[in-house]
């Protein structure tokens, strides 16, 4: 188990490595000048040239790339080109919102897929069971701005029990309030998630009732729902841990878009403001740390799978 941790530990690490190479090119590639920016419309050649000469912007790529890991290392993602602040500082400030709303939101993902996505599978055969997998398919194919509007429309306009847009200016330190912001977004990541993650719950739910030791325990006396609870679930969380990795990304790919939906001032807002401006340091250290997450919360899947799972530990 060591030497695969290890193993795995490697290839994270040589994935954030290659991370960084094609964020880092990739950005020097955008439209725009951000020295042009910073120096102003109306700045003369050689004031642009001072500007982009202070920022660092005037030496070799590689050199560019050299410091920005050196940084890296020291646990320094750079500083804001625009603000003049430190991008470490910022981005944890900013995950005070988006890390409760990616785990208030990957809560309901599984609220909604696993429970139902087992009773649609023991029902399928019945019109509740039909029912959930076709309601299933049709919030899956469903935009998330479109859920977020609607949801507004039903939870803000109509009833008034949550507010539309924003977040408390004193934070968490009104958690009431805080919370209550945080709902509808919430809402609107995990039930299109979770239903997306129902359907797979499903199918392994079907695959597991279709085994030949759920059918032995079936006809040994217990019921289906029994079989499966006792025999068939513990395959089945299985195959959940191994899409969990893919269900988190997904999460936090809807952050960043329903953080400007309903203005909340997270990561993905930040980042979206800071392509805008093209905030160079910012934006790579915002892609770069969302990256790592991203493949850290892989690693951790792929070590529980290894460790819950006994065909894994008896072929090591």
């Amino acid at each position: 188990m060591t030497r695969y941790a290890l193993t795995r530990l490697g290839l994270l690490v040589l994935g954030l490595a290659v991370a960084s190479v094609l964020i880092f090119l990739s950005l020097r590639v955008l439209p725009g000048d951000v020295a042009q920016l910073i120096a102003g419309a109306e700045a003369t050649p050689a004031q642009i040239a001072a500007v982009r000469e202070r920022l660092g912007l005037d030496v070799p790529l590689w050199s560019q790339y050299g410091d920005w890991i050196g940084g890296l290392l020291r646990g320094d993602l750079g500083t804001s080109l625009v603000t003049g602040t430190s991008v470490t500082a910022e981005l944890a400030d900013k995950a005070r919102v988006t890390v409760p709303l990616a785990a208030m939101s990957l809560t309901v993902a599984l609220l909604v897929g696993i429970p139902f996505g087992v009773l649609s599978a023991l029902g399928r055969r019945r019109a509740s069971g039909t029912a959930v997998s076709v309601v299933a398919q049709a919030l899956a194919a469903v935009p998330v701005v479109w859920a977020g509007l609607m949801l507004v429309v039903v939870f803000s306009v109509w009833l008034g029990w949550f507010p539309p847009q924003g977040f408390p200016r004193v934070g968490w330190g009104d958690p009431a309030a805080a919370f209550r912001a945080l709902v509808l977004p919430a809402l609107t990541i995990g039930v299109v998630e979770g239903a997306m993650f129902l359907r797979f719950v499903r199918s392994a739910t079907l695959q597991a009732l279709g085994q030949d030791y759920v059918r032995t325990a079936a006809a040994k006396g217990l019921t289906r729902t029994r079989a499966l609870l006792t025999h068939g679930l513990p395959n089945v969380g299985l195959s959940v841990i191994t899409v969990l990795g893919l269900q988190i990304a997904g999460v936090i790919v809807g952050a960043v878009i329903i953080e400007q939906l309903f203005t909340l001032p997270g990561i993905g807002r930040m980042l979206v403001g800071d392509v805008a401006s093209r905030d160079l340091p910012k934006v790579q250290g915002e892609l770069l740390a969302l990256t790592g997450f991203v493949l850290f919360v892989g690693f951790l899947v792929d070590l529980v799978h290894r460790l819950v799972d006994p065909r894994q530990r008896e072929a090591a």
